[in-house]
């Protein structure tokens, strides 16, 4: 069954030499220094630059419609055949919510809640980006679905970082 696995910048290279990960989606800040772990390869490793935030802040990337096309573009090459991760500074916030739109775009008869409630029972922390997760939903026709499931989960437990954590694509 294929997978996705999150979790932590601090986590990543343990990550993927446990799970045998060969698709990478990195979710980082501009600046942010993020070495591709081995047994990765170059055209399987997606950065996204782009803040955790939801609105403008000076100084920061806003997630935009481009930075959700990119994703998607990406997850939809991927033959998931191996295990995908996508990793963040924490694993809280834009990783978690690159999960969920994974899921909902390479699973489209897949209800938005029952994957909500997925990433909720695997992982306490799991708090997704709502702008992405808005972006995403009118890109993929969810009619407000995805926005709703995630507030629906609500705001995971407060954390310096998320635990690793996998996401089955049933």
């Amino acid at each position: 069954m294929p997978r996705i696995h999150v979790c932590p910048l601090s986590r990543l290279a343990e990550t993927v030499r446990a799970t045998g990960a060969q698709s990478l989606v990195t979710l980082i800040d501009m600046g942010t220094p993020v070495s591709r772990p081995a047994g990765i390869a170059p055209e399987a490793h997606l950065v996204v630059v782009l803040s955790d935030i939801v609105t403008e802040l000076e100084g920061h990337t806003l997630p935009s419609r481009s930075h959700v096309e990119t994703l998607l573009t990406f997850v939809r090459r991927w033959d998931q055949t191996g295990p995908l991760l996508i990793h963040c500074w924490a694993g809280v916030s834009r990783s978690t919510a690159a999960a969920f739109i994974a899921a909902c775009a390479l699973r489209p008869h897949r209800d938005e809640a029952e994957i909500a409630r997925a990433i909720r029972a695997n992982s306490p922390t799991a708090t997704p980006n709502a702008r992405l997760v808005a972006i995403a939903d009118a890109m993929l026709g969810r009619n407000g679905r995805m926005v709703a499931a995630v507030e629906k989960i609500g705001r995971g437990c407060n954390c310096f970082e998320g635990a690793p954590f996998v996401l089955e694509l049933r």
